[in-house]
């Protein structure tokens, strides 16, 4: 049922909320996260020590890197975001944990001869590696298990130069589990003892179609970004997905029902800092996402990046809180309520670096509060302080 709340009063950050919180993260509250890419590695480390109940819904369209090889071997979804996250969410208190962050974030020489990248790939599978000789055999095992998978099925020209382990890792996984994310997402969780639930979110092979403002269509996620390749040098108009990354074939992907409940049972949504488009709009286009949002009785807090991102090309703040309604308001319907999809903004206007700037007496209107807070740090700038920024997540939770 839709809840649509009066504008907040309580104090943000709230000191005693977030003492308690951190008192007792075992029971801290279900924060949900429609995220990608990096931007949320530091914050999501943090979150650890005030809830170990966070829920992150991760993009799996990335094309670019070590996740487009293994997309162009096997028709699969990108596997790296989901990597970063669990390794982000990973209990610290292990006494694995710094060997298992190695393992999988190492990278495969990009210089290295094809049979030394195979013996390479042989040492780990047979557990003679370093990198997996010291590990406990309850976590050896089946990761070499995992590993072994991937050997079996990867193709005789597969390329090896560059590859993270940590994707070959979880790639074995999802082909072992008949080519599905899910129960390979679950098994890492255990495996690496995630303090919160990690999901994609859905499961299919598909690629990000940005629509420019002169009407030119990019496809893929690493033409989008201005990572990988130049920069756009023309405003994002709206973002889509289709079935292929080389031609543009519209699609349109399901919430699974096992993500709907999660969104149900947030006692905060977050939409995120980082790319606005391929991280955190690209996350609100499968059929029921706004819907599951729009019944859900919680908080719905923006956070603008308060630096650059070449995404935002032409777009100034209010324009992302209109594309960020336009894009949930595809799935509720236009009459959909602004205060049922978004009620509060963050930002830090003192020490961001934003574009325009938003009107507080014409949100207050919507029931949208904007909420002007330290957010940035010395230490931090020009990035968000992610204790600040937890801080105030916690507040509003």
């Amino acid at each position: 049922m839709m809840d649509i709340r009066p504008p907040r009063t309580d104090p943000v950050p709230d000191p005693l909320r977030v003492r308690r919180y951190r008192q007792a993260p075992e029971r801290g509250p279900r924060l949900l996260f429609f995220s990608g890419g990096s931007a949320l590695e530091g914050l999501s480390r943090r979150l650890q020590r005030y809830s170990h109940n966070t829920i992150h819904l991760v993009t799996p369209f990335d094309s670019g890197g070590s996740s487009a090889t293994l997309r162009d071997a096997f028709g699969m979804p990108a596997l790296g975001d989901l990597r970063s996250r669990l390794m982000a969410l990973a209990d610290e208190a292990v006494p694995d944990h710094p060997r298992i962050c190695r393992l999988f974030s190492h990278r495969l020489p990009m210089e290295a001869a094809p049979e030394e990248l195979r013996a390479t790939l042989e040492a780990l599978v047979s557990g003679r590696h370093a990198l997996v000789a010291d590990l406990t055999p309850a976590l050896r095992r089946p990761l070499c298990r995992q590993l072994g998978a991937f050997r079996a099925a990867m193709p005789a020209t597969f390329d090896l130069r560059g590859a993270c382990i940590g994707n070959l890792i979880l790639a074995g996984g999802y082909l072992a589990n008949h080519q599905q994310l899910d129960p390979m997402v679950r098994q890492a969780a255990e495996l690496v003892r995630v303090r919160g639930t990690v999901r994609a979110v859905v499961d299919h092979d598909y690629h990000l179609a940005a629509t420019l403002a002169d009407g030119r269509r990019v496809l893929g996620q690493h033409r989008i970004t201005g990572k990988e390749v130049p920069p756009l040098d023309t405003p994002i108009a709206r973002i889509d997905l289709s079935a292929s990354g080389e031609a543009h074939v519209p699609v349109t992907a399901a919430l699974p029902e096992d993500s709907r409940r999660l969104i149900a049972t947030a006692d905060l949504i977050c939409y995120p800092p980082g790319s606005f488009y391929s991280s955190v709009l690209a996350n609100l286009l499968p059929a029921g996402v706004g819907r599951a949002i729009r019944d859900t009785p919680c908080p719905k807090v923006f956070i603008p990046n308060p630096g650059h991102d070449p995404e935002q090309l032409g777009q100034d703040l209010p324009g992302l809180v209109s594309a960020l309604l336009e894009t949930l308001r595809r799935d509720t319907g236009e009459d959909c309520p602004t205060a049922a999809l978004l009620d509060v903004i963050l930002i830090d206007s003192r020490h961001g670096d934003y574009v325009g700037q938003l009107d507080a007496d014409s949100l207050a209107e919507l029931g949208v509060t904007l909420l002007d807070i330290p957010l940035v740090s010395e230490r931090s700038a020009p990035h968000f302080d992610d204790d600040l920024l937890v801080a105030a997540l916690m507040s509003l939770a």
